[in-house]
């Protein structure tokens, strides 16, 4: 199984997005430090009735977070990357972070991680990505490179 997590989320509607990804994928998703109540209906709303299947685990603080991560190295999804989102050999249970929708992630965790950086190539004149499409693009693909599709798909 794939760890989702949300850098310091500010938009429900993205977190209820991702949630109905992460069922769908059959992901956990990891929230780290929420800008908002994770109750709030907004949220559920967009997770619809996928929301009591969600393995969800929430941190209140960064720390907390990077207790649990322990020595394990993620991969930072920012368009700052250096690797292509679909170049990595994703395995079972790597940890794919996002960043917060407006500050993305802190430069202490690229410095931290430098060769674990990932981006979604921007062709148009846009700045980023939504969040939630990012999560979808990259989890997709992710679930694809690691094999844990079903066989009779």
């Amino acid at each position: 199984m794939l760890n989702v997590v949300l850098y310091q989320p500010a938009i429900p509607p993205n977190t209820g997005n991702v949630s109905r990804q992460c069922v769908g994928m059959n992901a956990h998703l990891h929230l780290i430090a929420p800008k908002f109540e994770v109750s709030d209906n907004t949220v559920k709303r967009a997770g619809l009735d996928y929301w009591p299947y969600l393995k969800l685990t929430q941190y209140p603080d960064e720390q907390a977070f990077l207790d649990w991560l322990g020595d394990r190295q993620p991969w930072l999804v920012t368009k700052f990357g250096v690797h292509r989102y679909d170049r990595p050999a994703y395995v079972d249970e790597d940890i794919l972070i996002f960043g917060n929708e407006n500050t993305g992630l802190p430069e202490a965790w690229h410095q931290r991680w430098p060769d674990r950086t990932v981006h979604i190539p921007i062709m148009g004149e846009i700045r980023s990505f939504n969040l939630s499409n990012t999560v979808a693009i990259v989890l997709a693909q992710a679930t694809l490179t690691a094999r844990l599709y079903p066989t009779h798909s």
